[in-house]
């Protein structure tokens, strides 16, 4: 029988505290399973798997401070972490992963790890970074008209109605450059006209959960920004940023996109990146 479980990822005595945190916090709201996995880089008998062993009973004893009811599992594996994390995501309905900024394999996390994990997962995954600690302000979701947009704003209905916040929808496109200067009035006119046409496309794809939702207030954002830019500018009031995993052609499913990982580096609380189930041809 598959075991619903939340997996977290710690590479470090230090790094995944927060990661940990969260994911105790989250598996407790969700009522699942909480699976610590360590994966160290080092000789997998002896000393090493000693030292190791000692990060994974800190961490659950972290996880234990914060949900002592909760049921945890702490497992240690020797080997590189993006691999080993991948292989215990299979019956995974959520990676969590923090991040590093300092010591001697600063980043490591944060760069090539979460990346690789975000970009290959079965499943949704989280980075813990910024205001790891935030539990006010809504819940933010980038809104595109890809395929996948159903699947991330059901994913972002739900942590809303989870936590008792509201939903912030934000639509964020760049206005073509103009060709030459014109009537201002005009401009004015097609720019309003355009966003108004962003809205109503916003709105059409909120419709069918704000019937499902009912008790989750959702604000709409029309943005000329960067899609990227706006959402770190929303996450600074945030206690979650949801976005989509977006690519391009056949290995679309194997891309985090432009989007993702700047939010994954600059973000300033948790990022949560759906998984599109939508198939490798998905011609986003």
């Amino acid at each position: 029988m598959r075991t619903r479980q939340i997996v977290v990822g710690i590479a470090g005595a230090d790094s995944g505290r927060a990661a940990v945190h969260w994911a105790a916090q989250e598996a407790t709201r969700r009522h699942l399973v909480l699976r610590i996995v360590h994966a160290f880089e080092g000789q997998p008998t002896g000393v090493d798997r000693q030292l190791a062993h000692v990060v994974t009973t800190d961490a659950v004893d972290q996880a234990r401070s914060v949900a002592p009811t909760l049921r945890i599992k702490g497992v240690t594996v020797a080997g590189r972490p993006t691999p080993r994390l991948l292989e215990s995501a299979d019956d995974a309905e959520l990676i969590v992963l923090g991040t590093r900024t300092h010591g001697p394999v600063a980043g490591l996390v944060r760069g090539s790890v979460s990346q690789r994990v975000t970009a290959h997962a079965p499943c949704p995954v989280v980075i813990v970074r910024g205001r790891t600690d935030a539990n006010d302000g809504p819940v933010v979701v980038g809104v595109d008209d890809s395929p996948a947009a159903d699947q991330v704003l059901e994913v972002a209905f739900e942590a809303a109605a989870s936590r008792g916040c509201a939903l912030a929808a934000v639509r964020a496109f760049l206005l073509p450059a103009p060709l030459w200067i014109g009537d201002v009035a005009a401009m004015s006119g097609n720019i309003q006209s355009q966003d108004g046409d962003e809205r109503a496309a916003v709105e059409k794809l909120l419709a069918p959960w704000r019937t499902k939702y009912p008790a989750v207030p959702v604000h709409v954002t029309v943005s000329h920004d960067k899609p990227g830019a706006e959402l770190v500018h929303a996450s600074h009031r945030a206690q979650l940023v949801v976005v989509g995993r977006h690519g391009h052609g056949a290995v679309s499913n194997a891309l985090i996109g432009s989007t993702g990982t700047h939010l994954i580096r600059h973000a300033d609380c948790p990022v949560l990146i759906v998984r599109s189930d939508r198939g490798e041809n998905d011609p986003r």
